[in-house]
């Protein structure tokens, strides 16, 4: 069976990645290249909410971002993308998703906010500000 093309527009490279993470936050380790997969070399991914997190701006940060995901979230019932709204911009590369990943662990459901501004060029992300609160 051939593989389904990877995702080209910036709404649905976004979505890949917030389903990608989502997976991944459940323990698929097969995500990681899935996710590296999705950004160019070089890109650039910041994380102004938090910045003990450096910029991001190779596919080798990105693969060690993403790895170490599984250990920083711990064990959890759910994790999934909801309320999510892609806004377009004017600008045919840029989109701006607005949405929150409900998680679920050991029982107790939180919510985490994010709005992410990506720029996305030739079907990868090139430039990603990806602003996460803390779990409400």
């Amino acid at each position: 069976m051939v593989p389904p093309p990877p995702p080209s527009s910036p709404e649905a490279v976004v979505r890949a990645v917030m389903d990608g993470v989502s997976r991944l936050a459940l323990g698929d380790e097969s995500q990681i290249e899935r996710l590296v997969a999705l950004y160019a070399e070089p890109t650039h991914v910041v994380h102004p909410m938090n910045p003990s997190i450096p910029p991001l701006r190779t596919r080798d940060d990105l693969r060690a971002h993403f790895a170490a995901a599984p250990s920083h979230l711990g064990r959890l019932d759910a994790f999934a993308p909801v309320d999510v709204v892609v806004h377009h911009t004017t600008d045919p590369e840029v989109v701006v998703a607005d949405f929150h990943y409900e998680v679920t662990r050991g029982g107790t459901t939180s919510s985490l906010p994010c709005v992410f501004v990506v720029r996305v060029r030739d079907g990868l992300i090139v430039d990603s500000r990806d602003h996460a609160g803390a779990p409400a």
